[in-house]
């Protein structure tokens, strides 16, 4: 597993998970603050920019992860987060190793599958991926993401490193993605958090994900978009690690 790491030599780990088709700089702005403090972990997920090995299912992805913590990381870490598709291989991380950390905060993660935008998917991809390495068409998605402008730079370079096999891959399996059982056997604080302007999805998984987990927290953040948290508010998503964590 590839990523990239702050503050080695710090006692305690937080490990981020990105969303989909975007990579580390999702948590740029966190990582340079809480390296003073915190040894940081941002793991490239499979099948992204600068991944070690092609997307196959968010099962296997948290698998990895997990065998990374295990073999490393003495088995459990301060706290993991993540958005998205990084969101969801966090859901999976903790259904398939409850006590592999203290803390989880979980941004924007559907966890009720789709099987109609399923289906739609890969003709939609297969038409538009040629269109994915212009810039133009690239500007026009990421406005759409409403990432702010000083990323683009990044958000361009990754998604053109994306092959169409992956983007599908890791889209569909994100579509598909259904809570399992074994959530129920959490031992983390688990925080999740979704914006007032998502999808109605997003919102009813974050119901199904507190129902489903033993301790937990849930919190609509006013006005925000997808990913608006950690990407466009680094300093609101860091005041919501540090009041977690300096209980």
């Amino acid at each position: 597993m590839k990523y990239k790491e702050f503050g080695l030599g710090n006692s305690e780990t937080i490990i981020f998970l990105h969303g989909g088709g975007l990579s580390w700089w999702n948590y740029r702005e966190e990582a340079e603050i809480l390296e003073d403090e915190y040894h940081i972990i941002i793991p490239f997920l499979d099948g992204h920019a600068e991944s070690d090995k092609h997307f196959s299912t968010i099962e296997n992805n948290a698998k990895d992860i997990i065998s990374f913590i295990e073999k490393y990381l003495g088995g459990s870490v301060f706290m993991i987060c993540g958005l998205s598709l990084g969101g969801q291989i966090l859901l999976e991380i903790l259904s398939q190793k409850g006590n592999i950390c203290r803390y989880a905060l979980i941004e924007s993660a559907m966890a009720i599958p789709s099987d109609i935008t399923k289906i739609l998917i890969r003709p939609a991809f297969v038409c538009s991926y040629p269109l994915v390495k212009k810039r133009w068409f690239a500007k026009m998605q990421f406005r759409q993401l409403k990432i702010k402008e000083d990323l683009f730079c990044d958000y361009y370079r990754d998604t053109c490193a994306i092959s169409k096999n992956d983007m599908i891959a890791f889209i569909e399996a994100s579509i598909s993605y259904k809570l399992k059982d074994s959530i129920k056997n959490c031992f983390a604080e688990v925080y999740i958090y979704y914006g007032e302007k998502e999808t109605h999805g997003i919102k009813k998984s974050a119901e199904l994900i507190s129902k489903s987990i033993p301790l937990n927290f849930v919190k609509e953040l006013t006005g925000m978009y997808h990913g608006d948290f950690s990407i466009n508010n680094p300093n609101e998503y860091l005041k919501a690690i540090k009041g977690i964590t300096k209980k």
